[in-house]
């Protein structure tokens, strides 16, 4: 009865440790071909015990068609003798559609009396779980190693207990290395070492034993070839129970970057096209040897007619002629002189222990090697030239700015006495700049009607109590527009162009700039144009001719445009003026005489010159309303006007109260920011013409 009662207990027992660990139990008789599946393995995919029929290929039937040629092989070679169980993996298909994974472990159970085998039993475990948990797994190796692959990191450590090194494949690649293992020698790593590096990098790799630290070191190694990487690595000390534990580290060729950081540490002190120092780099090393407290000369050589060049040839031209210009500037210097291109067709010497004669026979080479440059075959007739300033600085307080500002100073100079040339500029001598700054003023006007910084301004004349479009006639200004950006008064830059002789020059570009780019709007009768006439214009004998051949080139009628002079201008050479405004009127220019009443011949004028219109000066008209005085200048000049058949423009007109007392005594025109500011001549022209234009369609 015990023995009953435990026969039956371990049935049960059996039966249920079956169900708990959800495995399937197969019986398979070989004779018959019989095979039993057991309940459990029905449930385990689904099915209750009765809806399966106990074949032997049951199992087969549900296998996935690419699991059962590797499943019937395992039990093949088991039967035959070649192995000692049956262990495979296979997927069965569930009763909803989807597959199992199953782990199908067995073997011989029975044999005859020959040993063939009878019978064969087996289990199999559902691990469909575990086989998924791999799969992600694998996924995350999967991105871990496209992750290493694409940073083109390699991954080695060391053992301690036992003193041997393994590098995987990418490590032995970057460090040259032709191995088919793993394993190295433990010395191995040191002997690839840079010897500049060797102690700081050996040092490093022994800081991370005994700690969680990760240590991050760059370094350089020298394959066997002799080609020098850079490497950085990462390196960690990894514990271990009960051993000494490991050196875990990374590599990573990092030799492009370090090219990269060197090649953009290079761009970022260089110009990019002649491989001079830029500014920012010559600032510092200006500043260096300022402090050094050396005797130093600094040069500012800047390029003439490189913009003509451009505009000739093309920019390929000037790029080529930059980078012959900068070859034949460091052929002219000693060892430690340093060349900067400080940006355009400017650049910027620094020599240190240089004295007067050593600056000026540096200066005549570098204007040599300038009238040499290469500038192609497509500018075979162009030629270059440079000025140039010197500065000699010895006060170590002496600022970069300070330096470079007196040498720029020369170098207006050398441009202003005639370009081609060099000028010399001490710093003991600054406070006395103020001619060497009219000479940059100067020489910037001429650079400014090649460059566009030269603009055309205008000013409306306005017929008194009327409309403006009724008259429609505009003054013709100039505004200088600086290297930075300021907008230059023309009270600085005028008198400067007159003092340094190129009035003629800056009159000449303003009559034909206005009149190419606005013939249409004179052609058509939009508008009218005065040009002021400067004492140097006057006096030039060709000015008709020039005057001439442009109304020629642009077809604008001669009576659209007009132009004035002050006493100033007649005084200076009476017969010339008055021979102008003689062929002026033969050609039904008008002509004006501005600032009237200033001069103390300004009454002689209108004996000699029989003009259209008298601008009487601002200086009698801004404090008419409070000076008697003043009424009655401007009162005499109109009545004489008036007389001779002149029109009479008040000028500076301000204030409201001006403007109604003029119109009280009879003048007819006015002048001012208050009937009119100065705008960009362009901008008159445009809003003119559509007036016009629509006046004429309706």
């Amino acid at each position: 009865m015990a023995r009953q009662d435990k026969k039956s207990r371990n049935g049960t027992f059996w039966a249920k440790a079956l169900e708990r660990a959800h495995l399937g139990v197969w019986d398979w008789d070989l004779a018959s071909g019989d095979c039993f599946y057991s309940a459990t393995w029905a449930r385990m995919l689904g099915y209750d015990e009765s809806e399966l029929a106990n074949t032997s290929d049951l199992w087969l039937q549900l296998t996935h068609p690419d699991d059962r040629e590797r499943a019937l092989a395992s039990g093949d070679r088991h039967i035959a003798g070649q192995t000692d169980a049956i262990e495979t993996e296979l997927r069965l298909k569930h009763k909803q559609g989807h597959w199992v994974w199953v782990l199908d472990r067995g073997g011989i159970v029975e044999r005859d009396t020959s040993g063939k085998p009878l019978r064969l039993m087996g289990v199999q475990t559902d691990i469909t779980k575990q086989k998924a948990a791999e799969a992600e797994l694998e996924k995350v190796n999967v991105r871990f190693r496209l992750a290493l692959a694409a940073s083109g990191t390699g991954i080695w450590h060391y053992d301690i207990a036992t003193n041997k090194s393994y590098w995987d494949t990418r490590t032995r690649d970057m460090f040259g290395l032709v191995a088919d293992t793993d394993e190295v020698t433990a010395d191995l790593w040191h002997s690839y070492l840079h010897p500049e590096d060797k102690e700081a990098t050996e040092r490093a790799h022994r800081a991370p034993m005994g700690t969680d630290a990760v240590i991050a070191n760059q370094y350089r190694i020298i394959r066997r070839d002799g080609e020098i990487r850079h490497i950085e690595s990462l390196v960690r000390f990894v514990a271990a129970a009960g051993a000494a534990g490991q050196i875990l580290g990374t590599v990573r060729d990092i030799t492009e970057e370090k090219l990269r950081e060197q090649e953009l540490a290079y761009a970022a002190r260089h110009d990019a096209l002649t491989g001079l120092w830029n500014r920012s780099a010559f600032d510092r090393l200006l500043a260096d040897h300022i402090a050094a407290g050396a005797p130093l000369a600094v040069f500012y050589v800047d390029l003439d007619y490189f913009k003509a060049l451009n505009d000739f040839a093309g920019h390929a031209a000037g790029d080529l002629a930059l980078k012959s210009v900068a070859a034949g500037i460091r052929a002219c210097l000693p060892p430690s002189a340093h060349a900067a291109r400080l940006g355009g067709d400017e650049f910027a010497l620094v020599v240190p222990h240089c004295y007067a004669a050593q600056a000026e026979r540096i200066a005549t080479a570098v204007l040599g090697a300038v009238r040499e440059a290469d500038l192609g075959p497509a500018a075979s007739t162009r030629k270059l030239a440079a000025s140039i300033g010197i500065a000699f600085v010895d006060d170590a307080g002496t600022t970069v700015a300070d330096a470079l500002a007196c040498a720029d100073d020369a170098c207006y100079a050398a441009k202003a006495a005639g370009r081609n040339r060099f000028a010399v500029f001490s710093v003991k001598t600054a406070s006395g700049s103020g001619g060497l700054n009219a000479a940059r003023i100067a020489a910037d006007t001429v650079d400014a009607m090649e460059d566009g910084r030269l603009k055309l301004f205008g000013q409306e004349i306005h017929l008194l109590g009327r409309p403006w479009q009724e008259s429609r006639h505009v003054e013709v200004l100039a505004r200088l527009v600086a290297r930075n950006g300021r907008l230059v008064p023309p009270g600085e830059f005028i008198p400067v162009a007159e003092r340094f002789g190129i009035a003629s020059r800056l009159d000449r570009w303003i009559i034909r700039t206005a009149l190419s780019r606005h013939g249409a709007a004179l052609r058509s009768g939009a508008l009218t144009l005065g040009f002021n006439l400067s004492a140097q214009t006057l006096s030039d004998p060709q000015l008709w001719a020039f005057v001439d051949s442009v109304i020629e080139e642009t077809g604008v009628p001669h009576s659209g445009i007009g132009f004035e002079i002050t006493e100033t201008a007649a005084v200076t050479n009476f017969d010339a003026a008055e021979q102008f405004v003689r062929k002026a009127r033969e050609r039904h220019c008008r002509v004006s005489l501005d600032d009237f009443g200033a001069g103390m011949s300004s009454f002689e004028y209108l004996r000699r010159f029989p003009v259209d219109t008298i601008k009487i000066d601002g200086s009698f008209v801004e404090h008419i309303t409070q000076s008697r005085f003043d009424r009655e200048i401007v009162l005499a000049i109109t009545s004489i006007a008036r007389s001779l058949g002149c029109d009479v423009v008040g000028e500076k007109i301000e204030r409201q109260d001006t403007l109604t007392m003029l119109s009280d005594m009879g003048v007819a025109f006015g002048q001012g920011f208050l009937l009119h500011r100065p705008e960009p001549l362009e901008a008159i022209v445009s809003r003119t013409t559509e007036v016009v234009a629509t006046r004429k369609a309706s």
